[in-house]
């Protein structure tokens, strides 16, 4: 797996380093590449619903308290208290505070690694405003198309922990069908009525998530903690959400009523659990396979939710299974070698 370089992504190095690996001792264990692979995409696909569970708890609360501002906030600021005690009760997470401490002080993590969070503030804040009007299948179509264009390009460019991933083929094609299911699912949609910047903001928030990923992926790599990186994606997207829900507050006041089940109030804890697990993919996986993956995730998850609970905006039940099997077809070209493919080769 190539090696990003240590300027963007360790303790202030500029050069290249090489992975030194443990040496396999005898008799021990290996996982091959097959299952590595398959439990890498078991992993992708679970991103995926805890992201559609996600966009459905925070859309309903910010739709039936009326309020996505606060809604969003609420979500980010739960999320928030919820990974500090993770951090705060774990060795792994106090030894990624401390390292994260440290790398900050000695000038090796960048102020942009700590910026992950700017992406998830505003992904939180669309799922809010559209979610709960749009449904879920319609916030993950645009959401995916985002995902697969920048996943695409963070890859090429090396941004990700991964290095430079190369455009192959296989991951060109796979995308062009991810983007047809994208195509198919806008069809099936009653648009009739929605404003067009509905439909942009989760194409929007889909390009900043892919990003979100490939910098959480780096401060992890920094800290070698996915729950320090977590925690910073947090902070700096409560410290956000929050300085907008004052100045929101304080001109239009506090919601009315509140919601007294809990499910609309989950929205932080499955942040935080599909944060955490794609902070500790992405380097095994690459963004854009990472991206591949959860699409099968989300559009399985939001075909469930949509079915029990439709949004007036929702794709038909029919387009919605169609979708999601062209979108295990994109997984599939990108992940299952093709002939004449040398083996272990990178998709």
């Amino acid at each position: 797996m190539p090696t990003p370089t240590l300027s963007s992504g360790g303790y202030g190095f500029t050069s290249r380093r090489r992975l030194h690996t443990r040496p396999v001792r005898q008799n021990e264990p290996v996982t091959s590449g097959r299952a590595a692979t398959a439990l890498g995409l078991l992993g992708t696909a679970l991103v995926g619903a805890l992201t559609a569970l996600q966009v459905r708890a925070n859309g309903q609360l910010g739709h039936r308290i009326d309020d996505s501002t606060l809604a969003a906030a609420f979500s980010f600021g739960s999320g928030l208290v919820l990974i500090t005690v993770i951090a705060a009760l774990t060795p792994a997470g106090r030894r990624g505070i401390r390292a994260l401490r440290d790398g900050i002080s000695a000038g090796g993590i960048r102020w942009w690694m700590l910026a992950g969070g700017l992406a998830g503030a505003f992904t939180v804040s669309s799922q809010s405003i559209t979610a709960g009007i749009i449904g879920v299948s319609l916030f993950t179509v645009g959401f995916v198309a985002g995902q697969i264009v920048f996943g695409i390009v963070i890859d090429r460019v090396g941004y990700g922990p991964s290095g430079v991933v190369p455009v192959t083929i296989r991951r060109v094609i796979g995308g062009a069908v991810a983007l047809l299911a994208v195509g198919i699912s806008v069809t099936g949609g009653n648009l009739t009525g929605v404003p067009w910047w509905m439909l942009l903001l989760p194409l929007l928030a889909g390009g900043g998530v892919a990003w979100q990923q490939a910098t959480n992926g780096r401060l992890r790599g920094a800290t070698g903690s996915a729950i320090a990186a977590t925690a910073v994606n947090f902070l700096g997207g409560t410290i956000a959400l929050v300085l907008i829900a004052a100045v929101h507050v304080a001109i239009v006041g506090l919601p009315e009523r509140w919601p007294s089940d809990p499910w609309p109030y989950a929205g932080g804890a499955l942040g935080v659990g599909y944060i955490l697990l794609s902070a500790a993919l992405v380097r095994r996986t690459g963004v854009l396979l990472l991206v591949l993956g959860s699409v099968v995730g989300q559009l399985a998850t939001a075909l469930v939710l949509d079915a029990f609970w439709p949004a007036p905006a929702s794709p038909g039940l029919g387009h919605e299974v169609l979708v999601a099997l062209i979108a295990v077809a994109s997984v599939a070209i990108v992940v299952v070698p093709w002939p004449h493919t040398r083996p272990g080769a990178r998709a």
